[in-house]
């Protein structure tokens, strides 16, 4: 029988990517989206993907949400915490706004997602929790305080949950993604482009497909020894002990 996995923004970029792997793979995939129904409806048709739009900062949200889910496809097996958003500012300039949408999108969504699925994975003795950080919540990025403090908590979180939910067959591990060849990438200035490539010992971008592949690799039941760990994908930009 099929398992299901749900993907937080889910129908874009490293999200659109991961959910497609998980398809071919042989898993009922739920596409998690924000805001763009013009995306989600053409990601849909494209696909064939399951789409469902929840705000997943909102704890009532992502439960109605996951509900739904449960309701078409059954029992949540997987979830890839994805969705993030970036409002880059010096800190000396960050507006509260600025700092609670990050932490709501990026980080207070992962709670409210494993919060929603974690009872059911105990009980059926089984769970893959995925969460998607970043380079620099690893080394930290000048002008991204909101975001590094996010990615950099999804870590601490993986580590606890990793412990709690270890003796029910619930693995939670995190990959760290270094630069990738998404439109957020592509939006950065060429200067400012070259200048990341160059630091990037394989010499070139990632792929979205290339984390997609290590969250296939996570969420095989094969992959039950792993947990707690957070893996790299970066080039080598930044290389952790």
């Amino acid at each position: 029988m099929s398992k299901v996995a749900i993907v937080t923004g889910g129908t874009r970029g490293i999200g659109h990517a991961i959910s497609v792997a998980l398809k071919n793979a042989g898993y009922k995939v739920a596409a998690n989206y924000a805001g763009n129904d013009a995306a989600a409806a053409q990601f849909k048709a494209e696909t064939g993907i399951h789409v469902y739009k929840w705000d997943v900062g909102n704890f009532d949200a992502c439960k109605a949400g996951i509900e739904a889910v449960v309701a078409e496809l059954g029992p949540v097996d997987v979830v890839v915490n994805n969705a993030g958003i970036t409002r880059d500012a010096m800190l000396h300039k960050m507006t509260p706004e600025q700092w609670n949408s990050v932490i709501a999108t990026d980080l207070t969504s992962v709670f409210n997602m494993s919060r929603l699925v974690i009872d059911s994975m105990r009980e059926r003795t089984f769970g893959r929790i995925i969460n998607i950080t970043s380079i620099n919540g690893q080394k930290g990025q000048m002008g991204q305080t909101n975001y590094s403090a996010a990615k950099a908590g999804l870590i601490g979180f993986t580590k606890a949950l990793a412990q709690e939910g270890a003796n029910k067959g619930i693995t939670v591990n995190c990959i760290a993604p270094g630069y990738i060849n998404t439109e957020m990438v592509a939006a950065v200035p060429q200067p400012v482009l070259d200048k990341i490539i160059a630091s990037i010992p394989v010499g070139r971008l990632g792929t979205a497909e290339e984390i997609a592949r290590a969250v296939l690799f996570l969420a095989a039941d094969e992959a039950g020894f792993i947990t707690g760990s957070t893996m790299t994908v970066n080039g080598g930009q930044y290389i952790t002990g």
